[in-house]
């Protein structure tokens, strides 16, 4: 069972971006530095709120800091606690860190509208992690109700772009392991609920419904040998320079996946290429299924294009004609990514999901890009957030190499 959220009033005004009717929403956040906390700022960045207050372990311990942390604060997201480690590690890490919000909710003379716990449905289940979530549930409880609301929602299996191997799930070690060249084993062959964690952060955070995630939290059922044959389909197609049938947003999802895991060490990607006495084709774009759109543009010397992220978007630069340098920043990090590219040997760089990136025409003559995407542009729903890459400081980057 997952508990759904609850529209009040202050919270319907929430999603349209006012609260009291003139103020943007404004939340604060624990665990933010985690895989679902991630998740949460860079829908917050699409959605057009003001970054969120983060609330680090060593700032929960001080009652003070977290009651004037939360002074302003519309809304309190509490992601932080431990899934992995020895029982009594785990059962410390998710009630120790409930416990430390409690305290300071309750130092507050008026504590925050609304309290948010990413729970789970393995609450209560006898394990240390499901009972110790359970009774963080509580402390939260207990410290904000009857004044404010506080929401208790259960998440099945997350995953989703840079998910930890061998921590946050599956799915993320399977595309770790394929990434890395090797073969993912099935260890335990059972039915996987599999939500991607930013439906996930919609449904937390309440989002309107006006971009590429679902707050409803659509579920992928899958068992684990189903999933590992999928991924290792997408690794093998992908080696190829081409891409898999992409049917069902939970198909580009998981791509996407698997996608995060190559990036930049896959990067750039060779073509095939044909040559005879007429001149020379470049394949490109090699699809075997889905949606899709290409277009091309030229660019004049010093333009830059792009500037955005997208969320859930597949996209592919190819240079055909001159010189330009493809820059790429995660959301949320400083470092740059950068790849210089060239009409002469045309190779293709794939843009990853949540990642701010842009193309500049780093030649004297005009530039010319074919782009791929795997959906037709839907002016509605553009999944285009504007975003620049800014200057940060490079990240080395092996070509070829996966």
């Amino acid at each position: 069972m997952i508990v759904s959220l609850c529209r009040c009033p202050a919270w319907i005004r929430a999603q349209t971006g006012e609260v009291d009717g003139d103020r943007r929403v404004k939340l604060a956040l624990t665990g933010g530095d985690g895989f679902l906390g991630w998740h949460v700022r860079v829908l917050v960045r699409a959605l057009g709120w003001p970054d969120p207050v983060l609330l680090t372990r060593a700032e929960l311990a001080e009652v003070p800091a977290v009651a004037s942390a939360l002074a302003d604060a519309d809304l309190v997201l509490h992601l932080a606690g431990a899934n992995r480690g020895e029982p009594s590690e785990i059962a410390a890490g998710n009630i120790d860190a409930a416990a430390a919000l409690a305290r300071g909710l309750r130092a507050m003379p008026v504590p925050p509208p609304t309290v948010v716990f990413a729970n789970s449905i393995q609450a209560g289940n006898g394990t240390a992690y499901g009972d110790s979530k359970a009774a963080a549930a509580d402390l939260l409880r207990r410290a904000v109700e009857p004044d404010s609301e506080f929401r208790d929602v259960l998440l099945p299996n997350l995953y989703g772009e840079h998910g930890r191997p061998r921590y946050n799930s599956v799915v993320a070690t399977f595309c770790r392991i394929l990434a890395d060249g090797g073969e993912p084993q099935v260890a335990d062959d059972r039915e996987l609920h599999l939500v991607h964690v930013t439906d996930a952060a919609a449904h937390l955070l309440g989002a309107p419904e006006a971009g590429s995630w679902d707050a409803s939290m659509p579920a992928l059922r899958i068992d684990v040998p189903t999933l590992a044959a999928r991924l290792r389909s997408y690794a093998e197609h992908y080696r190829a320079t081409q891409f898999p049938p992409l049917l069902t947003r939970h198909d580009v999802r998981l791509f996407n996946t698997y996608r995060s895991h190559c990036f930049p060490e896959a990067y750039p990607m060779p073509v095939p290429r044909h040559a005879d006495v007429r001149g020379e084709l470049v394949e490109v774009v090699k699809a075997h299924g889905g949606a899709g759109q290409t277009f091309c543009s030229t660019s004049r010397p010093a333009v830059t294009r792009g500037e955005h992220f997208h969320l859930a978007k597949v996209e592919r630069f190819a240079v055909l004609r001159g010189t330009a340098e493809i820059s790429l920043r995660r959301i949320g990090y400083p470092d740059v990514v950068r790849f210089p590219v060239g009409g002469d040997e045309p190779v293709v760089v794939d843009m990853p999901t949540m990642w701010a990136h842009s193309i500049t025409n780093t030649g004297s003559d005009e530039l010319l890009t074919a782009f791929w995407t795997n959906e037709v542009f839907d002016p509605r729903r553009p999944d285009t957030y504007p975003e620049a890459v800014g200057t940060g400081a490079s990240i080395p980057a092996v070509a070829g190499q996966r």
